[in-house]
């Protein structure tokens, strides 16, 4: 009774938490939505003209707001904790979500409400893997941080259905864009009630020195019953906090720039861009848009609906048949394979039968309906791929000496590429056409190579053999010490 239960609180966690991807994707999906509405462009009172403008700003300075979110991350759970750092930012986003959702008549209104959001945002993506993995038992630890990808890639998917259903149900008039904006505060709410329900990290606790109350967090999350099992995974616990502030107070910001670790923290950089340029996030950011560029101009956001419900069965299967099986390695390579020659046929399909704009009733031909499934086929490679792993990678590959800066290096480089990507992708849609999905074939074709000389498999090693696999022989024994009882550290995030 006592496993069933901890697994079930276990997964409750995990789930309670992932409220917060759940809240960033429901943003990106429905944003794409409501700027191709009317009644968004005629509220805050701007021209067609600028309509690419508005479009790029709006997605890319949440991402800004993002990334100092990121930044702030670590003070905040360092000194209030995860759970209260979860609590906090999920307050955060809903200061940001009401701007949002006030019709004031101005940009600079909703631009605000877009930055601390976005603040909100980059805390809450960098909290929630790092609570999770604390408090999830290790046999099944992975499975439980490719949650945050599920989550997403579900938020996503709702939010394209809520646009279209506004978009068709609801008068062409300033609640139309407020019911699909106000619904981001339903996520965030449930993330706020499920973290006052769960108990804080056991291993922040305890490295604070409150050790009972670590002993009775610990002791809720694995089903409330005292065994030898449970005393010895605290004593793990206790014994690797110690071990690594032992181990870390003499490391150095020039610790960095020894080769092994200058490789790790260039891969932790670089992967967080192949994953942008593989064109996935532009597709989920503008999807609308780009459908519409592709001839389904009059259903455009029914397409996307379905682009999300592919996306959640992508990810569905590789979190259930496909993690941890085949490595690393394969499916970066193949994924990025996969996505270039789906790029590649849309690009030369759309520069051979060019789509017309036909109006709001018009219906995709043969060879938009064609580009339409490469499209899906796409996203359904990222979410088998380039989706969940590269947060798995980069939580794997450092020593527990430099995870904390490593991962929080990957963690920005996410936000500053995604920031670049949603300025870039707008003017691209408008300027250069099948040529962009040309660009992004290329991209993904560079990728495999990138795969194949610079990513070290990592599967079926343990997080301390990892000094090995990078090159830099057998780790230090403190090192070693440190990687077996700070195992715990391990991030996995999509």
């Amino acid at each position: 009774m006592g496993r069933k239960l901890g697994l079930f609180r276990a997964t409750y966690l995990a789930s309670a938490s992932c409220m917060g991807s759940f809240a960033f994707a429901f943003d990106t999906g429905v944003i794409s939505g409501v700027l191709t509405l009317p009644s968004f462009q005629r509220d805050f009172r701007y021209s067609t003209s600028q309509k690419t403008t508005v479009n790029s700003n709006a997605v890319s300075i949440l991402q800004a707001g993002a990334f100092f979110g990121c930044f702030f991350t670590m003070p905040i759970a360092s000194k209030l904790g995860r759970r209260s750092g979860l609590i906090l930012s999920s307050l955060v986003f809903t200061v940001g979500t009401i701007l949002q959702v006030i019709n004031a008549h101005t940009l600079g209104t909703f631009y605000a409400g877009r930055v601390i959001a976005g603040l909100g945002i980059g805390a809450a993506t960098t909290l929630i893997p790092m609570y999770a993995a604390e408090m999830a038992p290790k046999e099944i630890r992975g499975r439980l941080g490719a949650c945050f990808q599920l989550f997403f890639a579900t938020g996503v998917m709702v939010a394209y259905w809520v646009t279209y259903a506004v978009s068709k149900d609801q008068p062409d008039a300033t609640k139309q864009w407020q019911i699909a904006l106000g619904l981001q505060l339903l996520p965030s709410t449930l993330l706020l009630l499920g973290m006052c329900t769960v108990k804080e990290s056991a291993r922040w606790l305890a490295a604070k020195g409150k050790k009972d109350k670590a002993w009775e967090s610990l002791k809720w999350v694995r089903g409330g019953e005292e065994t030898e099992e449970l005393q010895k995974e605290f004593d793990e616990i206790i014994a690797g906090i110690e071990e690594e502030a032992r181990v870390k107070e003499s490391f150095t910001i020039r610790e960095l720039l020894l080769p092994v670790n200058r490789y790790r923290i260039f891969i932790a950089f670089t992967i967080q861009l192949c994953a942008q340029l593989t064109g996935n996030t532009s597709l989920a950011y503008y999807a609308n848009q780009i459908f519409e560029a592709v001839g389904a101009e009059g259903e455009a956001k029914l397409v996307t609906g379905f682009f999300g419900v592919v996306k959640v069965v992508g990810v569905s299967i590789f979190q259930l048949f496909v993690l941890d099986r085949v490595g690393r390695r394969v499916p970066f390579m193949v994924g990025a394979f996969a996505m270039g020659s789906f790029m590649l046929i849309i690009a030369c399909v759309l520069a051979t039968h060019p789509t017309q704009s036909g109006g709001s009733n018009s219906s995709p031909t043969k060879a938009g309906i064609a580009m339409i499934i490469m499209t899906y086929a796409e996203a359904f490679s990222f979410n088998m791929s380039w989706g969940p792993l590269p947060w798995l990678y980069v939580g794997e590959i450092f020593s527990s000496r430099t995870r904390e800066v490593g991962v929080a290096v990957g963690a920005a480089s996410q936000w500053l590429f995604n920031f670049m990507m949603s300025q870039i992708t707008p003017h691209a849609i408008t300027n250069i056409g099948w040529r962009m999905f040309l660009m992004f074939a290329i991209f993904n074709y560079a990728i495999i190579v990138y795969s194949w000389f610079f990513l070290k498999e990592t599967s079926n090693h343990s997080l301390e053999e990892m000094q090995a696999v990078f090159g830099g022989g057998d780790p230090p024994k403190e090192a070693n010490l440190a990687g077996e009882k700070g195992e715990i550290d391990a991030t996995v995030r999509p």
